[in-house]
């Protein structure tokens, strides 16, 4: 299996030498990863890098075809490059190009899907050379005076000249084929069919901008597919559906209504069922200071909070630094310890909606793993351990029917190992979501903290005999998360598809109409609908907008994810019906005028039934149950959940995650899985036999053991 590690030019810091060496001028800007186009454009329409204009963000293809060849492309960000053109351009027939596997990516580029670039070309051997065909954008060489290129990752892009970048290749040994894409497609465009074609177009064309027509509905398309390329497709789902925008600070980003509010519709369930409960709202400060958070570093074993530090205000020095919350223990404990003096103050039930920040990775993703997120955290005080208990798994299951109930999520309930709990808690509860591309996800955590942080902090009481009690606590959080996991899950190649009882608009109602129809009462039906399904608390749009055809509509509510379109015209309405189009599975089908208010009704809850149970079959056909090694690695390396009976010690938890990432760094397999986990162990499960052993060490088995690779 090849590895960046074999290339001559792995990496940003390679490249930078490498020009240096060559007394090439260059400016190298580092930011989050941008994967595709439009994130790029984006990013650097707000941060301007400071070149010689005109520049441009280029894209790069990596393309085959059926003869066994492969073409490197790369050109401006706005050039044509699709298939048919590039077949003519190549001379070869239509269908034999199209975009080259991962395995030849990385064995002949040494970069992986999203990080294709010119530069990936200085690792080909002398026989790749032969193999491959650049092809540079003629529109680069004339227009530009400065481009970007990701220097072998896309968390960079490299600002160079364009002729300095054909000389460094050519003096590399790499052919450099200049290639004019716009004349050719030009020839394309000029090559006509028989004049009554021709015609018949024409007349089609004048046909559609009288009805107003004539719009680009491709743009509004998700480029990657999602069984294909799940990386660049969920990017381009949030971006181009309006989740979110990205910010100049890498990890953190701009949640946009359209996401916010599917949050607030998780904010309001979620605190619906714990203030039923007694649970009641606070807000803390979000700082911590820094003796605060040290004290908990003391007592903690395997504490390692990824804290960003204030140490200026103004011109002066903050000193000792205050710390952004990480999470709030250290700031809401010490006010407990002050509020709680008797058994009557107990329980103390307290929760925050609120924002927390951890400088914690490299590569973020957008709602799964963030350096700022939204989330709320629930603490509570107890008089006992068992209620306490009882507390973390009433929490667990209030977590799991937000997931369930209302994202539509399938979710795995179980008990972390004693690796993977909370460091500060006796034991941690989770949700385990599983996506379908093949990564498990911790959905949310409820933590039994014991008396660990009561002793720290000094949280007594006085119980009824009047003796001094250290209470026993519990922690619990459920983030913004939920969102990248429901798009994760449900979403397709047009787009999010969004659960009913999440979703901002549950339906949108749109007219069709040309200049010869009667607008006022198409349109004024279309507002009867909105009225009534309104009045019904539906949550529906009546987009009467002028700006976009029907066609285009269509397009961006699927996009949105949208669960129910209805969608009407003349004919519709002499036939006194509507068209209803259900997101989740395409489906299309008539309805009467009469009755469309109890038929949205009916098919909002089984379209969110149907939701789920689709998630919830395709778990169950990904997951494996393995009672010996081998097994338990090919269910892994299909990309499955992976059940084993196990003897629940650390060790041999540690000894598993060793093996597999030895064994895939030996393989000559693409595939082969290199990491693993525990996600948890399932507090619903299949009975052990008496015989059952470990799948791993041959101990006896204490109980099954869920395994996968995981976010």
């Amino acid at each position: 299996m090849s590895s960046s590690s074999e290339a001559k030019y792995p990496d940003k810091e390679s490249i930078s030498k490498l020009l240096s060496s060559e007394n090439i001028p260059n400016l190298i800007v580092d930011h989050e990863p941008l994967l595709t186009i439009p994130p790029a454009l984006e990013y650097f329409s707000k941060n301007p890098p400071a070149v010689e204009a005109p520049f441009i963000y280029c894209k790069n293809l990596f393309l085959k075809n059926k003869a066994g060849g492969f073409y490197l492309i790369t050109a401006a960000n706005d050039t044509k490059t699709d298939y048919k053109l590039l077949c003519k351009i190549f001379k070869t027939k239509n269908g034999n190009i199209r975009e080259a596997e991962k395995d030849k990516l990385t064995s002949y580029l040494h970069c992986e899907p999203g990080h294709v670039n010119s530069f990936s070309l200085l690792n080909l051997s002398p026989e790749q050379k032969k193999e491959v065909n650049f092809h540079l954008d003629k529109n680069l060489m004339d227009k530009y005076k400065t481009v970007g290129i990701p220097p072998m990752n896309s968390s960079s892009t490299c600002w160079l000249k364009p002729q300095d970048l054909k000389n460094l290749l050519e003096k590399n040994g790499i052919t450099v084929n200049i290639t004019d894409f716009a004349i050719k497609e030009e020839e394309k465009k000029e090559e006509k069919k028989p004049e009554k074609k021709k015609e018949k177009k024409e007349k089609k064309q004048e046909k559609k901008k009288e009805e107003n027509q004539d719009e680009d509905i491709s743009a509004l398309g998700i480029q990657y597919k999602k069984e294909e390329n799940f990386s660049d497709w969920y990017s381009e789902c949030i971006t181009k559906s309006e989740m979110i925008d990205y910010y100049e600070i890498s990890g953190c980003y701009i949640l946009r209504p359209w996401s916010y509010e599917i949050w607030e519709k998780i904010q309001e369930y979620l605190g619906n069922l714990i203030k039923g409960i007694g649970v009641k709202n606070y807000n803390f400060p979000l700082f911590v200071s820094q003796k605060a958070l040290f004290k908990e570093k003391e007592h903690v074993e395997g504490f390692s909070p990824e804290v960003a530090w204030v140490t200026k205000s103004g011109k002066g020095e903050i000193d000792p630094p205050i710390a952004i919350r990480p999470t709030s223990e250290t700031i809401m404990y010490p006010a407990f310890a002050k509020w709680i003096r008797s058994h009557r103050d107990l329980p103390l039930l307290a929760n925050q909606w609120t924002n927390i920040v951890r400088w914690e990775f490299k590569n973020p993703t957008p709602f799964i793993r963030t350096r700022e997120f939204l989330w709320q955290e629930g603490h509570t005080v107890h008089a006992t351990y068992e209620e306490a208990k009882d507390m973390v798994f009433k929490i667990l299951d209030f977590y799991k029917m937000v997931y369930e109930d209302l994202c539509a999520c399938p979710v795995i309930a179980g008990m972390k190992t004693e690796n993977e709990k909370f460091p500060g808690g006796v034991f941690t509860t989770s949700i385990e979501g599983f996506l379908p591309n093949g990564k498990g996800v911790q959905c949310a955590t409820s933590h039994h903290l014991g008396q660990n942080f009561s002793k720290m902090f000094e949280i007594v009481f006085l119980d009824k005999e009047k003796k001094k009690q250290l209470a026993w606590q519990t922690s619990w959080g459920l983030t913004t998360r939920t969102i990248g996991v429901l798009i994760m899950m449900h979403g397709d190649n047009k787009g999010l598809v969004l659960p009913p009882k999440v979703a901002p608009i549950q339906v949108v109602i749109v007219p069709i109409k040309t200049s010869k129809d009667n607008a006022a009462e198409i349109m004024g039906k279309g507002e009867d609908i909105f009225e009534k399904l309104k009045n019904n608390g539906i949550r529906a749009l009546f987009d009467d907008s002028e700006m976009h055809t029907p066609g285009w509509k269509y397009a961006q509510w699927e996009l949105k994810g949208v669960p129910i379109r209805i969608e009407y015209g003349k004919k519709d309405l002499s036939k006194d019906q509507v068209t209803f189009f259900c997101r989740d599975n395409l489906e299309k089908f008539t309805v009467k005028l009469d009755n469309v208010v109890d038929k949205i009704k009916e098919m909002l809850e089984v379209i969110q039934k149907r939701m789920f149970e689709k998630q919830k079959e395709r778990i169950n056909n990904s997951t494996t149950h393995a009672k010996d090694f081998d097994k338990f690695l090919e269910g892994l390396n299909k990309g499955n959940l992976v059940y084993t009976p196990w003897c629940k010690d650390s060790d041999c938890e540690d000894k598993v995650k060793e093996k597999v990432k030895e064994i895939a760094e030996k393989s000559e397999e693409q595939d082969t899985v290199g990491t693993c986990k525990t996600l948890n162990i399932p507090l619903e499960q299949d009975k052990l036999e008496e015989n059952d052993k470990c799948f791993f060490c041959g101990k006896k088995a204490q109980t099954w053991a869920i395994w996968g690779r995981s976010y």
